[in-house]
């Protein structure tokens, strides 16, 4: 599943110089203008950030696809400022794949709800039942961790914080892929677009109801079920607590539309999973690695205690992500070795 066998450092942008050259500085390599530019989107990069995290904390976590694409697509504009029309054009181009994946996986549902295959209920619950031998692990979880609304542990923010990282974590690390390195930028939207095409794929073909849902949560699917005991839906407790309600209020509207049976496999666990699994060959300290693999795995329990997938929801995102990266592997080393490498952004 993960990303080549052999732990190696991370690729050095484009711009580096070969291992028997002498480097090269940026004074010499860059005429005064191109520097001029450079350190202009510099400034313009830290203004969009401090703008992103104002409105992070103003108005709450981007979450609905239009305004996630809108958000990518400035941070294109802002780190293009300046360069040739050649990477303009360039720049058209990744935009127009990367908003063609988020309206492709927005459509999903309406895709869904038009060809109407039946909604998975007991199937999914059966399945964790025989992972956790007869045991239902959202409801242990809540049972034994749970302690109402007013009363909220640490384990509560941070599995609040964990499972909103999920809005963060994949756009900030296209946004810094894409200026760092395009290579690599190409290789995580190549799989991460996999990854989305088979989950919108089974969204389609498996409508399945979340957990807090099969215990007779309201939906506007019309589904009315009992299939489990009285569950809870306390996704944003946490951040409640520690005064962030802007942050939850923009996940309860971002909810009202989301597809209500997109749950399998998650999108929560997928990617919380490729990140790790994208950075993990560049990582050779076992320690940092066993944190690293702390994140999918902290994401998976958050999302069963508070009721919005099971286990097997989790176990699917995570083997569809091995899937994707075991296709690209392939194709990558079927690849000329010696083909030019991408002009870096």
């Amino acid at each position: 599943m993960l990303d080549g066998a052999t732990p190696t450092a991370p690729p050095a942008s484009e711009d580096s110089t070969d291992a028997g050259e002498p480097p090269v500085t940026e004074s010499s390599s860059l005429t005064s203008r191109e520097l001029m530019w450079r350190r202009i989107r510099l400034v313009l990069v830290a203004g969009y950030g401090v703008g992103y995290v104002w409105w992070f904390f103003r108005n709450g976590i981007i979450i609905d696809r239009i305004s996630v694409l809108i958000s990518v697509m400035l941070f294109m504009l802002v780190a293009n400022v300046g360069k040739p029309w050649q990477d303009w054009l360039r720049m058209v181009r990744d935009a127009a794949i990367f908003g063609a994946m988020w309206i492709a996986y927005d459509e999903s549902r309406g895709v869904a709800d038009r060809i109407g295959f039946p909604i998975q209920v007991e199937s999914v619950r059966n399945i964790d039942r025989v992972i956790f031998l007869g045991t239902d692990p959202v409801v242990w979880l809540q049972s034994h961790f749970y302690e109402g609304a007013d009363s909220v542990r640490w384990y509560d923010v941070v599995g609040s914080a964990v499972y909103y990282s999920h809005f963060i974590v994949p756009p900030v690390t296209i946004a810094l892929l894409y200026i760092i390195n395009r290579t690599q930028w190409v290789r995580y939207m190549q799989r991460f677009a996999t990854v989305l095409f088979i989950s919108c794929a089974m969204f389609i073909l498996l409508p399945t109801a979340p957990p807090w849902m099969a215990a007779g949560g309201k939906n506007r699917v019309g589904l009315e079920l009992d299939v489990l005991p009285p569950l809870r839906r306390p996704t944003g407790n946490g951040w409640r607590h520690i005064g962030l309600d802007a942050f939850v209020k923009a996940w309860d509207t971002g909810r009202d539309w989301a597809n209500q049976v997109a749950a399998m496999p998650s999108l929560h666990s997928a990617f919380a999973m490729f990140v790790v699994v994208f950075f993990f060959r560049w990582i050779t300290d076992w320690r940092i690695r066993a944190v690293m693999l702390l994140y999918p795995l902290t994401m998976a329990i958050a999302l069963m205690y508070f009721a919005e997938h099971y286990f097997v929801d989790a176990l699917a995102g995570w083997s569809v992500v091995g899937v994707s990266f075991l296709i690209w592997n392939r194709i990558d080393q079927g690849k000329p070795t010696n083909m030019p490498p991408s002009t870096s952004n």
